[in-house]
């Protein structure tokens, strides 16, 4: 009777061995792969993007003279980072700052009311049918396929008949329509929210607007988000719209502001001010990557409540 124990014994153990090495095998068969060429390739790519941004820094920090005497990706003199920032917020009677709140301004009306009809319009056609749907999704597609310079001039000149020119409405106007937007909270829309969620809110009572706002808003966070970290961008670094809109200085964003200061600064017997130029620039980017971070963490929670919520 022992002897026949002492020999099942390692039988077992034998028997478990392999099963463990099978899961070790497993494991590792499922565990990812790394490539030396792709890191690298990844590495190069990262410095491509940042490079850039270093330098502005860098520059940034610099007075005037520092950036024509010295090597730009490094630094060199005094530093002047503050000194910067302040002649940046003061020059020509604290034109950055209003340009500053002229682009928020085009942000918060233009990118939010655009991120709110696209996401109306987009719920809309991903849950209801209406005669002319596909009407609609053809439209929706073209606009998406024609690039907004192509539409800048005809709108130039169609708010130039309605005397909207060289106002807000000029930028606020044209950027509350963002066809890539309400295609991708449409394609988003359509697995996000569940028909038979909202046929069982209708069941209960609950009207559309009860329903859209109390439970297919929470479920479309995670688009709604993305499509206004678009528009937020596309609008903050909005160029061309406003630079054959507006013709009066009081009403530019940062970008045609900071280009006008460009050109002053190469301009013959103009004021050298590249400092202000470049400070400008970096503080431009700032409230950009401010956004991205802040809304990320929403981003984020709203995929993990959309995922409970299926």
């Amino acid at each position: 009777m022992t002897e026949t124990r002492a020999m099942t014994q390692p039988a077992k153990l034998a028997g478990r061995r392999p099963a463990a090495l099978r899961s070790t095998e497993r494991r590792s068969s499922t565990a990812p792969r790394r490539s030396i060429l792709l890191t690298i390739v990844m590495g190069l790519l990262a410095l491509y993007a940042l490079l850039p941004l270093f330098w502005l820094v860098v520059n940034s920090t610099k007075t005037q003279q520092a950036l024509l005497s010295s090597f730009g990706l490094w630094f060199s003199g005094d530093f002047a980072l503050w000194d910067n920032i302040v002649q940046t917020l003061t020059y020509d009677d604290g034109a950055f700052v209003r340009w500053f709140g002229n682009t928020v301004l085009y942000v918060v009306l233009g990118a939010g009311g655009a991120t709110l009809l696209a996401t109306l319009a987009g719920y809309g056609l991903a849950k209801f049918d209406f005669p002319g749907r596909r009407a609609v999704f053809a439209v929706v597609l073209g606009a998406v396929a024609v690039p907004g310079t192509a539409l800048a001039v005809p709108t130039f000149l169609m708010f130039s008949q309605m005397g909207l020119t060289n106002t807000p409405w000029a930028i606020i106007l044209p950027s509350l329509i963002s066809p890539f937007g309400l295609y991708l909270i449409w394609v988003y829309a359509i697995d996000a929210v569940p028909t038979e969620l909202l046929e069982a809110a209708r069941i209960d009572g609950a009207g559309e607007f009860r329903t859209f706002f109390t439970i297919s808003a929470k479920l479309l966070a995670p688009g709604f988000v993305t499509v206004l970290l678009f528009t937020i961008v596309a609008t903050w670094n909005n160029y061309f719209l406003p630079l054959i809109m507006l013709s009066d200085s009081t009403w530019y964003p940062l970008t045609v502001g900071l280009n006008a200061w460009n050109a002053q600064a190469f301009t013959a017997g103009g004021e050298a001010i590249f400092n202000l130029v470049i400070t400008g620039s970096l503080l431009t980017i700032i409230p950009i990557i401010v956004a991205f971070l802040v809304l990320q963490r929403y981003w984020q929670s709203g995929l993990a409540a959309g995922s409970v919520k299926q």
